[in-house]
């Protein structure tokens, strides 16, 4: 029987990537086939809040090899059944669960790295858990993402003008994440989490202003290109003349046109991250926040990004 592992995806697409990236590049290190559990994540109360997330790498040109249902944790039952086996895990030689560790900081939880792994301490079935968001973890294998992350044909629209206008100018790609603490509210947590998305909001806004005033600085003619999940306000920060406001699409048409963009201004995102670290321009430059970092991993902007 082949060894494999299971991989549990949640969330939203940025998400998923990541998710996915780290089990990938672990079943080629070890040569396991590699599994999606693409229920158990959305089963989960906290996933169930935000009906706007659902799994979409189905949507990409990844091999969908799905986790039978005797390798998935997707009702009460089977959590209660997963934590008793997290539990025993601990006493096996052979680990079952690579799950992703935190630890609290400030009020901040702050995962923890994986260590390097031994294939000789790992049990025939795997099942990988967390969000494992540094490229450190994955980009060996870049290659192959640059092809397995590009959406299918099938669910793209005709996007041809604003493709011209990314291609033909000196384009810098501008993600503004908004509401980003209110997407599950926890009625007891409501007034935390609208003061937590706007003093997020704010830091971002001006940390995207410090940034266009740099590419302003350093490229010829920059043209500046806004996405966002809700434009309703946008336009009190950026005049709607001087911006080109990207809108209409769904996720991955969204996505997919990360691609033609030069340049990224990249904030609080995961979605934007992906769109930056997947972008073939040699001469790109990207920047991020020095002080908004949206994961639990401090490795999460690369190290070869400018910090503003």
């Amino acid at each position: 029987m082949a060894k494999k592992i299971v991989v549990e995806i949640a969330e939203g697409l940025g998400n998923q990537l990541f998710m996915y990236a780290f089990a990938y590049s672990l079943s080629k290190k070890i040569n396991y086939d590699l599994m999606i559990d693409k229920t158990s994540g959305y089963s989960k109360k906290k996933n169930l809040m935000r009906k706007h997330q659902k799994y979409m790498l189905d949507n990409l040109n990844i091999n969908q090899n799905y986790a039978s249902k005797n390798d998935v944790y997707d009702n009460r039952f089977k959590r209660y059944v997963k934590k008793i086996e997290l539990f025993l895990d601990n006493f096996f030689s052979k680990k079952k669960f690579i799950i992703e560790k935190y630890i609290k900081i400030n009020k901040r939880k702050i995962s923890l790295n994986i260590p390097p792994i031994n294939k000789k301490n790992l049990s025939d079935n795997l099942y990988v858990q967390g969000h494992f968001e540094d490229q450190n973890y994955f980009k060996s294998f870049r290659k192959d993402f640059l092809k397995m992350y590009k959406p299918l044909n099938k669910y793209l629209i005709h996007n041809e003008e604003i493709i011209r206008k990314l291609k033909n100018t000196n384009s810098v790609s501008i993600h503004i994440r908004q509401h980003r603490f209110t997407e599950q509210m926890h009625e007891k947590k409501k007034r935390f989490n609208n003061d937590m998305t706007i003093k997020y909001t704010n830091e971002l806004i001006e940390y995207i202003k410090k940034s266009i005033i740099f590419f302003e600085k350093n490229l010829n003619n920059p043209e500046f290109f806004i996405w966002s999940n809700d434009f309703s306000n946008i336009n009190q920060h950026f005049d709607s003349k001087k911006f080109h406001y990207v809108t209409g699409n769904d996720v991955i048409n969204d996505f997919n046109l990360f691609s033609y963009a030069k340049h990224f201004i990249v904030g609080g995102s995961t979605f934007h991250w992906w769109g930056a670290w997947l972008n073939e321009n040699p001469n790109k430059v990207c920047v991020c926040p020095h002080n908004l970092n949206p994961s639990g991993n401090n490795n999460f902007y690369p190290k070869e990004w400018l910090r503003i």
